[in-house]
């Protein structure tokens, strides 16, 4: 709800517009009615034109009133999407990995769910509006005759009670809807991510299946959005003619009575039609029901608390990175270990012993859930986010190119990050050099993990390597490894699995069960069997 309203705020000055153009038209539908009623009795009786031309006139007022807020409804959508789909994005970047939801679910809460949630202001305001129609009916009927407005106050309660029933069930129907395409889409994502593999295995069909699980539950909720459409159509079909029956049944008793006249008997069928149509109300709540579904799901996104960053700075140092009773839920317990600056710290350890978990939160894309990690005496968590990523660079196993080119996608100092990391000789083959489009640049999994490294590089106190050199040859890793040491003045955390990696760290850190086993030198942990055992 707080969702809600804040997308319909954002909507602004095309509200008033909106409003306006809203309110015009309903007060020239009103009143055409009356209008051409008074246009029949000077038929029937011999009276003057004006009301033939104060009927155009009305007509035209209500086009001219449909126009504007065709055009003012469009553009506040449009205007409010983007700013949504703005807000989201920014939202989902600054809570980084942590958000908890799945790539193909954003994707759908970012662009179909926050089209719907741009219609939270254009739809309170129709809303506010349609409740015009059955007002002003009522209030003319009992200008025409009071049993007229009796008759068409008994019917109308019928009509409230059915739209509060079709807006209830449609915004229950849409969410869970939502959520069901959200989940078919989050698979289907995973799925196009590994379509290599998929094909290699053959397991097409059984993935197909995974996929498309849940479609049984899509096409009934749709179906039961049509079964409360098709409902709330049956009953308008009910109680909108029962509402003209009532209302032209007592006119024609008053006219027989002499109490109206034959236009004003006109009019009254006019405004029990106008005042009682659910088709259009229906149409009406039923966009409240959608935009509400849409801003749910938008404001499940904006409800995750970003990362916050302090604005301390660092003092100098080499980055001497210290975990301090560091535990993060049931994954890592109690850790803690001192690497002095400027020096290599290996992490090692069986599959599922953590060490992911601690390069994570070395490099702050994980908060602890106790316990503080500090770099040169000061705790990751109260740096500005300027002063934490330019002291610490990340590179992963399997790391993700962004940008338009090579060049964008390393960053600053491209060719000069990519000479250390041995990246520069296959980027110098590619079409254009660092300019190639990525989209243009197919890369072997040890190529892309040198740029990863490239795009790392410029960090100034530490890098965490998270098995970044996995798919690099020895040779090559050994001269990345070099040309570290010899950059100087920076730390190295580094996650592998090769034993040699392991042998050239001055310092080794062996994790077992989400705790530290024991920190030392390799050739003092060499001596256990179960850390031999680690390397196989």
């Amino acid at each position: 709800m707080e969702a809600f309203g804040e997308i319909a705020r954002k909507a602004g000055g095309w509200l008033p517009l909106i409003g306006a153009s809203a309110l015009l038209g309903t007060l020239g539908a009103l009143a055409l009615p009356l209008v051409l009623g008074r246009a029949v009795d000077a038929i029937v009786y011999g009276g003057s034109p004006v009301w033939f031309w104060l009927a155009a006139g009305l007509i035209a007022l209500g086009i001219a009133a449909d126009l504007v807020d065709a055009f003012a409804g469009t553009a506040c959508v449009a205007g409010t999407t983007a700013w949504v789909r703005d807000r989201l994005v920014r939202h989902v970047l600054s809570a980084g990995p942590r958000h908890g939801f799945a790539t193909g679910d954003l994707v759908s809460r970012v662009s179909g769910n926050a089209a719907e949630a741009a219609n939270a202001g254009p739809a309170l305001v129709t809303v506010w509006t349609s409740v015009l129609p059955p007002v002003g009916s009522l209030l003319l009927l009992a200008y025409l005759d009071i049993w007229l407005a009796v008759a068409f106050l008994a019917g109308i309660g019928m009509v409230a009670v059915v739209l509060r029933l079709f807006t209830v069930r449609t915004a229950s129907v849409v969410t869970a809807y939502l959520t069901v395409q959200g989940r078919i889409a989050a698979r289907l994502s995973e799925s196009l991510a590994g379509l290599r593999t998929i094909a290699a295995a053959g397991t097409a069909p059984r993935e197909e299946r995974r996929v498309l699980a849940s479609l049984p539950e899509l096409h009934e909720q749709g179906m039961r959005s049509w079964r409360v459409l098709s409902g709330a159509a049956a009953q308008g079909a009910v109680v909108g003619p029962l509402v003209l029956v009532a209302v032209l049944g007592t006119g024609g008793w008053a006219l027989s009575a002499g109490r109206v006249t034959p236009g004003e008997l006109f009019a009254a069928g006019q405004y029990a039609m106008l005042g009682a149509g659910l088709g259009s109300l229906t149409s009406v709540f039923g966009r409240l029901a959608r935009a509400r579904a849409g801003a749910s799901r938008v404001g499940e996104v904006l409800a995750v608390s970003p990362v916050s960053y302090g604005d301390g700075t660092l003092p100098w140092g080499r980055g001497r990175l210290a975990f301090c009773g560091v535990s993060v839920d049931s994954l890592l317990t109690e850790v803690t270990f001192t690497v002095p600056g400027g020096s290599s710290v290996a992490v090692v350890g069986r599959s599922g012993a953590g060490k992911s978990v601690l390069a994570a939160v070395a490099a702050r894309l994980r908060d602890p859930s106790a316990g503080t990690v500090l770099l040169d005496g000061v705790p990751l968590s109260s740096l500005s986010h300027r002063e934490l990523r330019s002291a610490v660079g990340v590179a992963f196993e399997r790391p993700r190119l962004v940008g338009a080119t090579v060049r964008a996608a390393i960053g600053d100092h491209a060719e000069e990050a990519a000479r250390a990391t041995y990246a520069h000789d296959f980027v110098s083959r590619l079409p254009s050099g660092y300019d190639t489009p990525l989209s243009a640049a197919p890369m072997s999994g040890g190529e892309l993990q040198r740029l990863g490294l490239a795009r790392a590089w410029g960090a100034s106190r530490l890098l965490v390597l998270d098995d970044a050199t996995s798919s690099v040859d020895m040779v090559t890793e050994l001269r990345i490894s070099r040309a570290m040491i010899e950059a100087g003045g920076r730390t190295r955390l580094v996650v592998t699995h090769r034993l040699s990696t392991a042998a050239r760290a001055d310092l080794v850190v062996w994790l077992e069960g989400g705790g530290v086993r024991a920190v030392g030198t390799h050739e003092e942990l060499w001596a256990d069997r179960g850390y031999r055992e680690v390397f196989g």
